[in-house]
Parts: C-alpha cells; sequence; structure tokens
C-alpha cells in the first residue's frame, strides 16, 4: 500500500469515527504528547497495539524500505524523528559524515531533515525535529518524505560519498 494511499485512508478513517483521530497540534511536545502522536502514528500506519514510545522515550518503525526512529528528548521538550540511512558495523572511516554533511550543504534533497550521525549505534539519519505538536497529516507527510530521502541517501548518495572520499 503506498504511503499516499495510506495516509488519505487514515484521514477518512479518522474521520467517519473508524480510526483514532490525531493528537491535537499546536501544543508543547511533552512526553505524553509525543507518545500519542507516534503511537497514532504508527497505528495509522497498521502496527497495531502499540505504546509509540517506550519508557525512556525511544521507538521505532519499519515502513516500506524506510526504517524510523523516534526519540522524546527532556530539554527542550521536543520529538525527534529520523529516517535511516546506513547503520555502520565499524566506526566510519575519517571523511565519510563530512561528505554526507557536504552532500546536505551543496543541496541534496534531505526530504525535510538534516544529516544526524549517531555514534552509540553507529547510525546515520536524516531527521527532523518538533519542539510543538504537529498536525497529524503534516507528520505524516512530512515522514513519508524524510523515508523517500532516507532511501535514495542509502543508495545515490552513499555511493557519491564513497566516491569522493576513496576514490572509488
Amino acid at each position: 500500500m503506498s504511503r499516499s494511499f495510506s495516509s488519505g485512508l487514515q484521514w477518512l478513517l479518522a474521520t467517519i469515527g473508524m480510526a483514532p483521530p490525531a493528537p491535537p497540534a499546536g501544543g508543547p511536545m511533552t512526553r505524553a504528547a509525543a507518545r500519542e502522536l507516534v503511537k497514532w502514528y504508527l497505528q495509522t500506519q497498521g502496527a497495531g497495539i502499540t505504546e509509540g514510545l517506550n519508557a525512556e522515550g525511544f521507538g521505532g518503525v519499519m515502513n516500506g524500505e524506510g526504517q524510523y526512529a523516534f526519540e522524546h528528548v527532556e530539554s527542550p521538550p521536543s520529538l525527534k524523528a529520523s529516517a535511516l540511512i546506513y547503520r555502520f558495523r565499524e566506526p566510519p572511516k575519517p571523511g565519510i559524515i563530512e561528505g554526507f554533511r557536504q552532500q546536505q550543504d551543496e543541496g541534496t534533497d534531505t526530504g525535510g531533515g538534516t544529516v544526524d550521525f549517531e555514534p552509540e549505534s553507529g547510525s546515520l539519519f536524516l531527521s527532523r525535529t518538533y519542539s510543538v505538536v504537529p498536525d497529524g497529516r503534516e507528520f505524516t507527510r512530512d515522514l513519508d518524505r524524510l523515508g523517500k530521502a532516507s532511501v535514495v541517501w542509502g543508495k545515490d548518495v552513499l555511493d557519491r560519498v564513497a566516491h569522493r572520499v576513496f576514490g572509488t
């Protein structure tokens, strides 16, 4: 099922009372608000019963080709939504992360996110941060764009960066 169809279906089902409505937009991104937003998003994408975020404020899902991670940040209160580009098995070679950041600076489509490397997990993401609860349809569109861009970055941009850094 395509994501745009899924987005339209979630809106239709919520409108006729067959799916929960999105959390109200506009409030601060407290842990409870982040949990409800992620829970709603995951359920509308077919995840079934879920808490959205665990007790530590983390969650994730595989949706189509995209892999998403969610993290509630306490200070300032925000929700970081990330789409995986690549998970390094070993620490990245010098110049690799900088090469991805250079691609971002040169205007390669990031799907509205920014390049974000998490050294603890060795994962490279495109991430967006929300300090205010967004409209549910907007959040879904944002994640769709982020996920599509991350797939391109994991294939085409990764090859470009490797070629620039290593000359391969």
